[in-house]
């Protein structure tokens, strides 16, 4: 069993939103069969880009397979990683808030937020 910390830290470098966890539980659920970049969209009612790049962010994270025409399937690259998951899914269930957390506090830990904040600064010259 994976401790607090360790699945918090795990949550918030592999998801960069909620939406990409949903895609990932989705694929998870419906793990007998690969789906099209337009099934995804029209089953989690998002956008084109926004499945591509979560997709392509969940296989980067050795968490899906993805074809080249763009379709995906549930395929963790390790046992363990499975298993990862299987305890993002449990905690997201109990917690959802602090999954939620979690995703926000790894986004904003790649400086982004702070990034973007910072072009809106008036600058004396």
């Amino acid at each position: 069993m994976t401790s607090k910390q360790e699945l918090s830290s795990f949550i918030g470098s592999t998801f960069s939103s909620i939406w990409s966890l949903e895609l990932l539980l989705f694929l998870k659920t419906h793990r007998d069969r690969s789906w099209s970049p337009a099934e995804m969209v029209a089953s989690l009612r998002g956008s084109d880009l926004l499945v591509a790049r979560s997709a392509q962010a969940l296989f980067a994270a050795g968490l899906i397979d993805l074809g080249e025409d763009g379709s995906a399937r549930y395929q963790p690259a390790t046992p363990a990683l499975d298993q990862l998951i299987e305890e993002v899914e449990l905690e997201y269930a109990r917690r959802p808030d602090r999954v939620r957390r979690a995703i926000i506090a790894g986004a904003n830990r790649g400086g982004d937020l702070a990034a973007f904040a910072d072009a809106f600064k008036l600058r004396k010259d």
